[in-house]
């Protein structure tokens, strides 16, 4: 038998110890169930979800109070995986921009294969070590960086060697994984593990898994910029405003926020070039746009700051 061969079967082998690769006996007669039969097993499915991401909320916490403390000391929030897993980290890290306006390169999408990955299959890039490696090193990774790993069996070479780099130049190291004592886990300082159980697909991880796992990431760039001051209650109040519906949301904030007309939500946001939290500092306070930009810095950005240091003055 080749070496390959032998490769192929050691790994099929080990398929057999990871969660998400077992078969589910909750759906072994998909395929003889009508179209509502089908999607009733999948929903049923998918509402275990939930449950299993509730088990991981500590250490969910503490990759966001280390991705926290990166932004804060100019550091990154950088995800990475391969396959559905990078995709995902990839579109998190897309929305965090228009959502919240940090600049791009704040939370950072990295996935195997590079943007061709991103809409098509790239052969072999989840098995190819050096780019775990060298794909970070192109970032200029720094130790102000928090690096979280993304793979729904854990075993993904591309991502255990990128978080050993990682680790290896002092950056905090977190792994997302569906399945117990997954390899990714290894090199990592803070593992997270959703577990899902079998999908109704046998080994479709872009199913339950890959569910778990965009609950988790959407979780952790939440809360880490509710903990930067990027919102007001639960209002996205550093929301870009870039295109109509944005505008149009920005103005509903600054009314949500204040109880103000439309007329006044729009004075205000014009006054402060589109910025929905100076326009809600402004119209709470009847700061101007200048003084009200002063009172924002002053308090690190923190509306509910800004507003409560005013109320002490």
């Amino acid at each position: 038998m080749s070496s390959e061969k032998m490769g192929l079967h050691a790994l099929a082998k080990s398929l057999n110890n990871i969660v998400s690769e077992g078969r589910n006996t909750l759906s072994k007669d998909i395929d003889t169930l009508s179209t509502t039969g089908i999607l009733t097993r999948i929903n049923n499915e998918d509402a275990t979800v939930a449950n299993a991401v509730a088990s991981q909320i500590d250490n969910i916490a503490r990759v966001v109070d280390a991705a926290t403390v990166s932004i804060k000391n100019n550091g990154r929030l950088i995800y990475i995986g391969a396959g559905t897993s990078g995709r995902l980290g990839i579109l998190d890290a897309a929305e965090c921009r228009p959502t919240f306006s940090v600049p791009d390169g704040v939370v950072v999408g990295v996935i195997a294969g590079g943007e061709t990955a991103i809409q098509h299959a790239v052969e072999g890039a989840e098995d190819d070590t050096e780019a775990g490696k060298t794909d970070l090193q192109k970032l200029a990774l720094n130790e102000k960086d928090t690096v979280v790993g993304i793979s729904a069996s854990g075993r993904t070479p591309y991502v255990s060697a990128a978080l050993e780099y990682a680790s290896s130049i002092g950056c905090t190291t977190g792994a997302i994984a569906c399945s117990p004592n997954a390899a990714i886990f290894e090199p990592a300082d803070i593992a997270i593990c959703p577990v899902v159980g079998p999908e109704v697909l046998t080994g479709s991880t872009r199913m339950k898994s890959g569910t778990a796992q965009k609950l988790i990431l959407n979780m952790i760039s939440t809360a880490t910029m509710v903990k930067l001051g990027k919102t007001y209650e639960n209002l996205m109040v550093d929301v870009n405003a870039t295109n109509d519906k944005l505008k149009a949301r920005a103005l509903r904030i600054v009314m949500q926020a204040t109880d103000c007309d439309e007329s006044t939500a729009e004075a205000a946001l014009n006054a402060s070039n589109n910025s929905a939290k100076t326009a809600i500092l402004m119209v709470l306070t009847g700061a101007s746009a200048e003084q009200a930009t002063k009172q924002l810095a002053e308090n690190s950005g923190f509306l509910r700051k800004a507003l409560n240091a005013g109320t002490n003055e």
